[in-house]
C-alpha cells in the first residue's frame, strides 16, 4: 500500500507539472536568446550568424545575442552550448568542422558534438577562396604552384585555427599539388585576413575574411575551391579545372544542447527556414563571400553530418593530424 500510495503521489505530481511546462515550450521565446560563435568577429561563421540573427530576432519577438567564444577551433563555443539547460534559449552557430573534423583531430573533446548538440537547421553553404597578398610573384594558380615548389624555405600559409576546414583545405591541397607551405594559425578568420593582408603569411584559405579585400584588390585571388565558379568571384576559376581531382566544401548550421523539446527545435526551423528565404538574407550571405542559404530537411541535415563526419575521420588519419 505504501509503493502504490508514492506512485500515486508521482503521478499526480507529474501530472501537476506538465501544463507548466507545456506553457514554457508554447510561450518560447519569452526571453533573449544566447547564440555563441566559435571564432572572432569578422570571419564567415561570425557573418552568418549575424545576418541570420538580425533577421531572425524580430522573427521570433526577442533579441538574439551573439557571444564570440573563440578557441580550439569551436570547442569552446560547442562546450559552453552542449552543457548549457536544453531550453532553447542558448544556441551554437556551428561550422562544419566541429562536428566534421574535431572528433578526429583531438585526443579528448571536452563533449561529443554528435551526441551532446542536436542540429537544429542547415543555414549556409559556400567554398573558398585561394587568396595571396600582392607581394606574391604569382598572378594565378599555376604561377603560385611554381612559386611553391622553388622557394625555400616554404611559404606561410594561414588558416582560421588547428583542425579547421581552412587547414584541411590547405593540407589537401599540398599533397594534391605536391608542394610545401608553413602552416600559421590564427583564432578566427578575421585575424588571419589581417595577418595577410599584413604580409605576415603569403597565402591563405579564407571565406567571408577574404572575398571583400579581394573584390577590393587589397588581396589577390587564385582560385576556388568548389564544383563551380563562385557567383561573387566568377573571374577565379576552381581549383579542380586546372587540376582535377580536387574539391572542398563547407556548411553551417544552427544547433542546440540535446534534449532541447521538439516544439521548440521546430518553432526555430520554421522561423530560420523563412529568413533565409528572404532576398535580403540570401544577397547580404552572398555579398559578403560567405556562402548561398543552404535550406535542408532535418533528416537531410543529420544525414550530411554523419556521411561527412566519415570521409573527413578518413582524411585526417590519412594525413596524420592529431593534436593532444
Amino acid at each position: 500500500m505504501r509503493a502504490l500510495l508514492h506512485t500515486l503521489a508521482v503521478l499526480f505530481f507529474v501530472a501537476g507539472m506538465a501544463p507548466g511546462a507545456a506553457a514554457q515550450t508554447s510561450d518560447y521565446p519569452n526571453r533573449p536568446i544566447r547564440m555563441y560563435v566559435g571564432f572572432p568577429p569578422g570571419g564567415a561563421a561570425d557573418i552568418v550568424a549575424r545576418t541570420i540573427a538580425n533577421a531572425l530576432s524580430p522573427r521570433l519577438g526577442q533579441t538574439i545575442v551573439i557571444e564570440n567564444k573563440a578557441g580550439t577551433g569551436g570547442n569552446a563555443a560547442g562546450d559552453a552550448v552542449a552543457k548549457a539547460e536544453p531550453d532553447g534559449y542558448t544556441l551554437l552557430h556551428g561550422p562544419d568542422n566541429l562536428f566534421l573534423v574535431n572528433p578526429h583531430l583531438y585526443a579528448r573533446m571536452p563533449f561529443d558534438p554528435l551526441k551532446d548538440l542536436t542540429p537544429v537547421s542547415s543555414l549556409a553553404a559556400n567554398q573558398l577562396t585561394l587568396a595571396v597578398n600582392p607581394s606574391v610573384k604569382a598572378n594565378n594558380l599555376k604561377e603560385f604552384v611554381e612559386l611553391a615548389k622553388r622557394t625555400k624555405p616554404p611559404l606561410f600559409y594561414a588558416s582560421i585555427g588547428n583542425g579547421s576546414m581552412h587547414h584541411i583545405a590547405m593540407e589537401l591541397l599540398k599533397r594534391h599539388l605536391g608542394i610545401e607551405l608553413t602552416h600559421v594559425p590564427y583564432r578566427g578568420g578575421g585575424p588571419a585576413g589581417v595577418a595577410l593582408l599584413a604580409g605576415e603569411v603569403q597565402v591563405m584559405f579564407g571565406g567571408g575574411s577574404v572575398v571583400p579585400m579581394i573584390q577590393s584588390g587589397q588581396l589577390r585571388g587564385l582560385a576556388v575551391t568548389g564544383a563551380k565558379r563562385s557567383s561573387v568571384l566568377p573571374d577565379l576559376p576552381t581549383i579542380g579545372e586546372i587540376y582535377p581531382g580536387y574539391e572542398v566544401a563547407i556548411w553551417h548550421g544552427t544547433f542546440a544542447p540535446a534534449g532541447t523539446p521538439k516544439p521548440i527545435i521546430d518553432k526555430l526551423r520554421t522561423e530560420i527556414a523563412a529568413v533565409l528565404q528572404q532576398p535580403d538574407v540570401r544577397k547580404r550571405l552572398i555579398a559578403s563571400g560567405s556562402g548561398e542559404p543552404y535550406i535542408t530537411t532535418l533528416d537531410e541535415f543529420r544525414d550530411r553530418i554523419r556521411a561527412d563526419n566519415a570521409a573527413f575521420g578518413k582524411v585526417i588519419r590519412e594525413i596524420g593530424l592529431r593534436i593532444e
